[in-house]
């Protein structure tokens, strides 16, 4: 693909604060608009299973907007309609706005010719009319998601549901206890936003376009892995998306921006806060390592011996910087920092801010400092505890 020659030059520097002001980091939250500007503003929440001081869409906005409830969490997402799950980065919380951009997804399932489960004939019509006389159901409810206790091991019914889910006849409208709850598309999404009327070219370029509002600027693979799009998908719809090609000292790609993102500087306040490795602000580790000169990996699904920084370490953010790291538990009422990884000494306060603010959030009321990898840095990082 050729690229329209760019017009803009950005620095390293300025890339990075366009990138942490597009991801709600920088500057005055838009606290009236609270969880639901933050998932609209970010166009995907993604959802993940592993809870240590809260699940990873949950610690989303409070990285963003500070201590909001965790109850009112939950019922600014799945409340009046305002979003449904669905694959996009990964599965995720997605405005509801979003429904008519997927149906390129949705059309590409139905036409899917091979799956890894067997759908036993005439459950999916069970299902669909179990649903329309019942719903909203969980699999359970339906009539069990297992025949055995193998986390594979799908029962038809939860074969079918899934199925019914991917192609957008189905679409889970919240979690209940962490299981997905169902119901009719035709009955849970709004009138005007249920239909599939768009091609796929008119949904790739709606998504290259929110992907790299989201993202404020990024590279072709940057643009692709927000929303799991394929890069010959970006390349056929970028040109009419209504991004501007830019150019960003150090990063060796072309790049696209945002013009809104361009239009004024970004301003404000950083925010300080530890971060779900599932943050969209990380999610790709290459774009990670360009902008923070911060490797990420999420170490929850690697062997306990060949861990370096941890289970769930979660990166701290303090000055438009990823400043540390640190791996949380909580034991009672007691934030455990099992592990704490800091860049320097001057880390050390935003480290202690982060894990105060965090603790104060998930109702816990000490603080407890367990490993540190830098150990002439412990002292000065409990000291900084006891002093906030």
């Amino acid at each position: 693909m050729t690229s329209p020659r760019p017009s803009t030059e950005l620095t390293a520097d300025e890339a990075r604060r366009i990138a942490l002001r597009a991801q709600g980091f920088l500057g005055t939250p838009d606290r009236r608009a609270g969880v639901r500007g933050v998932l609209r503003h970010l166009g995907a929440v993604q959802l993940d299973t592993i809870s240590v001081l809260a699940r990873s869409h949950e610690l989303i906005p409070y990285a963003r907007l500070g201590a909001v409830g965790r109850k009112t969490v939950e019922n600014a997402y799945w409340t009046e309609t305002h979003a449904f799950e669905y694959w996009s980065h990964a599965a995720c919380i997605l405005p509801i706005e979003e429904w008519p951009h997927f149906a390129f997804r949705r059309r590409a399932y139905r036409d899917r010719p091979h799956w890894n489960h067997d759908l036993p004939e005439g459950t999916y019509e069970q299902v669909i009319k179990q649903l329309r006389a019942e719903g909203p159901l969980t699999a359970t409810e339906l009539g069990g998601a297992k025949k055995t206790s193998e986390w594979w091991d799908w029962s038809g019914t939860k074969v079918a549901v899934e199925r019914a889910l991917m192609y957008g006849e189905v679409v889970c409208v919240e979690r209940r206890g962490w299981k997905r709850v169902y119901d009719l598309a035709e009955r849970a999404v709004p009138e005007a936003l249920l239909h599939d009327e768009l091609d796929d070219t008119e949904c790739l370029r709606r998504l290259v376009r929110l992907a790299g509002q989201s993202l404020g600027v990024g590279t072709r693979a940057d643009i692709a892995d927000y929303h799991r799009l394929k890069a010959e998908q970006v390349d056929a719809v970028i040109a009419d998306s209504g991004l501007v090609p830019v150019t960003v000292e150090g990063w060796g790609k072309p790049a696209w921006a945002d013009p809104q993102a361009l239009a004024t500087p970004p301003r404000g306040r950083h925010r300080t806060t530890l971060l779900s490795p599932f943050d969209s602000l990380i999610w790709e580790r290459a774009r990670t390592e360009r902008i923070f000169g911060f490797t990420h990996r999420l170490e929850a699904y690697v062997p306990k011996p060949k861990r370096v920084y941890g289970y769930f370490a979660m990166p701290v953010l303090a000055g438009g910087r990823l400043v540390g790291r640190v791996d949380p538990a909580r034991e009672g009422r007691t934030l455990v920092a099992r592990q704490v990884t800091l860049d320097g000494p001057k880390a050390v306060p935003a480290v202690a801010q982060a894990l105060v603010g965090a603790a104060s959030w998930v109702d816990c009321t000490d603080v407890r400092v367990e490993r540190v990898d830098a150990p002439e840095l412990r002292a000065p990082l409990i000291k900084a505890l006891a002093d906030l």
